[in-house]
């Protein structure tokens, strides 16, 4: 099965609605991560159809669970979930906020190549972050453990703003080391077509 199938029958799969168009935006950034890779070692992932699962649809499997708005992807990487969600979404705001300046390299290259307007690429330290208006969302993947992504990121949410954290295994100890003023809302558990393994999306509501 070729990339193209794989994605069609992954998105079909999470009941995403993506146009032609945009599933070719996402194939194309799977092209340039493979490119960057061979240079900036962006992913430990090099086989092609593990790419679209464990990148593509895993990224895509959080979309219904978030809501239209300005999202902050917090140690972005190589992109993800960030990239992805900005394409199969267009109309949200979304930023992407990683330290490390080869990866923020890539980021605005993979930006400009990809034609997204709706992409802001940030390269600074979370906790350094200062954005001029506090955004509605922030989104992790694999960045730290709950209390730390909290804490690093808190003073860029707006009042009542959520947080949005993807895991494996359901994060028992993390949820108990929350602080008291971050409620949880909920543990989604997530199927993502072609991965092994658990995932979930733990959500968090900041206090108004």
């Amino acid at each position: 099965m070729g990339l193209e199938q794989q994605l069609d029958r992954g998105v079909a799969d999470l009941g995403l609605a993506i146009p032609q168009s945009d599933r070719a935006k996402l194939i194309a950034y799977l092209g340039l991560l493979q490119k960057w890779n061979r240079v900036y070692n962006l992913t430990a992932i090099r086989e092609q159809t593990r790419l679209v699962s464990y990148h593509l649809l895993d990224s895509l499997a959080v979309v219904p669970h978030l809501s239209c708005g300005s999202i902050v992807d917090v140690g972005s990487g190589a992109g993800l979930p960030g990239i992805p969600l900005a394409i199969a979404r267009p109309q949200w705001e979304l930023i992407l906020l990683e330290s490390n300046h080869k990866k923020g390299t890539f980021l605005k290259q993979a930006v400009i190549e990809l034609g997204l307007p709706n992409v802001t690429v940030c390269i600074e330290r979370s906790e350094n972050w200062h954005p001029v208006k506090r955004v509605d969302i922030a989104i992790s993947r694999a960045f730290s453990d709950l209390a730390g992504f909290v804490d690093a990121v808190r003073h860029a949410i707006q009042p009542g703003g959520a947080f949005a954290a993807m895991k494996g295994v359901y994060p028992d100890e993390e949820i108990e080391q929350l602080p008291s003023d971050v409620k949880l809302e909920s543990v989604i558990r997530l199927q993502v077509p072609g991965l092994r393994g658990s995932r979930h999306l733990v959500m968090l509501r900041a206090a108004q």
